[in-house]
């Protein structure tokens, strides 16, 4: 059954219909008149509206062979159950995103070999002095942030990532106004024009990251974008030696989703703002299309530091190749009544000495 298509009042959004009296179309609720020539171009750009379509080719080709994974060690954490890959001298003993101890499981073995690798570039003492940079000064801090020797527990991380890469066709079509006033020195008048607006463009996205692990946060690992993605290469194992790997434990698949999301947000905000020299933009419908796309599996570089307190965890991250450091830090209300109490007596002792300055002034004048 054909579907019935409402045209909306651009004035006050009301439903327009055909006013036989006046021969056009008319807004019963503000009496707004619209030709039926206006109308044509909105009856096409509403025909021509249709879902989004994406449809993503994650084809994956790449195995680990024979040679590559010999000697590589699967590290899995009694708590979280995270599987971390390292090499068969990897003296690792706690868990970087839960901070408890790790056992060695054997040779490493099944999923897929990452297509690229981004490798460190900052080493584990310029982690350690961005922490210890990010920590000065903070008064409320528990104890246990401040010791140096847990801030040496840093660990350096290659975090596994999905690449998307997709070629974009979107349209959109958005409600504009422009808005004059101006005063003949008695009256002041105003004047709001409405405009129907139609763009359309051809977008491409490159390296779109999505992270891999449901061990680490994904608001986390988003903020510690971007990453330049010139830098990565060709993956070798030889890039593991003195790091942890992630094992991606969620599937190219699984996260097709979060991806294709980001992509449409970003193509629809690049296209609104084409649509500028207006005094007001609404948007009314924006349609994405993905003509060309697929994905690529990569490990990108992290520093990382878990810390519990109050049996909760905090964990810190540094973007291991351009030292980008986020992480949220907990306050010790302890301390916090502790510098109130400080700060009040101060205060009262500076109020007393100004009274006792003022009432020998007094007595002086």
């Amino acid at each position: 059954m054909a579907g019935l298509q409402e045209y909306k009042c651009p004035c006050c959004g009301g439903a327009i219909e055909f006013n036989s009296e006046v021969q056009k179309m008319k807004c019963p609720y503000c009496d707004t008149e619209f030709e039926m020539s206006a109308l044509e171009q909105l009856d096409k750009d509403l025909s021509a509206d249709r879902a989004d379509e994406v449809e993503w080719d994650l084809g994956q080709t790449n195995e680990w062979s024979n040679s590559e994974i010999e000697g590589m060690r699967v590290f899995v954490c009694r708590s979280c159950a995270g599987e971390i890959i390292g090499d068969e001298n990897m003296a690792a003993t706690t868990c970087p995103y839960c901070g408890n101890n790790v056992v060695v499981m054997g040779n490493f073995a099944g999923g897929l070999k990452p297509d690229l690798v981004i490798p460190f570039k900052l080493n584990k003492e310029a982690a350690v002095k961005k922490m210890a940079d990010h920590l000065t000064g903070k008064k409320l801090l528990p104890k246990v942030f401040k010791e140096q020797n847990h801030i040496e527990e840093i660990l350096g991380v290659y975090v596994p990532f999905w690449l998307y890469s997709a070629d974009v066709e979107v349209s959109g079509r958005f409600k504009g106004t422009k808005v004059r006033t101006w005063s003949d020195g008695k009256f002041a008048y105003t004047q709001k024009d409405h405009y129907s607006i139609t763009r359309e463009a051809t977008l491409s996205f490159e390296d779109v990251p999505v992270d891999a692990s449901t061990k680490m946060a994904d608001d986390l690992m988003d903020s510690l974008e971007p990453y330049d993605y010139k830098a990565a290469v060709p993956f070798q194992t030889a890039y593991l030696a003195g790091y942890m790997a992630d094992k991606y434990d969620v599937s190219v698949e699984d996260s097709k989703e979060r991806s294709t999301e980001r992509i449409k947000s970003t193509a629809a905000s690049r296209l609104q703002g084409t649509v500028t020299g207006y005094s007001t933009v609404t948007n009314e419908h924006t349609n994405v299309r993905f003509s060309s796309n697929g994905a690529k599996y990569a490990l990108l570089p992290a520093w990382i530091l878990n810390t519990k307190w109050n049996d909760q965890n905090y964990t810190f991250a540094m973007n291991g190749q351009t030292g980008k450091f986020v992480g949220n830090l907990p306050m010790d209300k302890s301390l916090k009544t502790k510098y109130f109490w400080s700060y009040t007596g101060v205060t009262s002792g500076v109020i007393v000495l100004i009274s006792l300055i003022l009432q020998l002034l007094k007595h002086i004048m």
